[in-house]
């Protein structure tokens, strides 16, 4: 895991956002999401470098379409954001969970 990916894992583990449990490099269909709540049907994404180039972003696009299709929500945040304000993250996090 990434320096970001640690912080808010320890966040969010243990059901410790509205009782719900989060997932860690949890498998859904071809794709390995960071983090994902079923309670909620959400994805976490904990994004580096590599996904904002051009074929990066696509391979988003066409991974964030697949698991709309499956009725998943996708959040996504920058390493930069997460370990910037872990805070704002967890705020935004809890205004999707059910």
């Amino acid at each position: 895991m990434t320096e970001a990916e640690k912080l808010l894992w320890g966040r969010i583990r243990g059901k410790q956002l509205k009782g719900d449990q989060f997932y860690r490099q949890k498998v859904i269909g071809n794709y390995i999401a960071d983090f994902y709540c079923a309670n909620s049907k959400i994805v976490i994404e904990v994004d580096g470098g590599q996904h904002y180039s051009l074929e990066g972003r696509e391979k988003d696009r066409v991974r964030d379409d697949y698991l709309a299709d499956a009725g998943i929500k996708v959040l996504r945040f920058s390493d930069r954001e997460v370990l910037k304000d872990i805070e704002a993250i967890l705020e935004k996090i809890w205004m999707n969970l059910n």
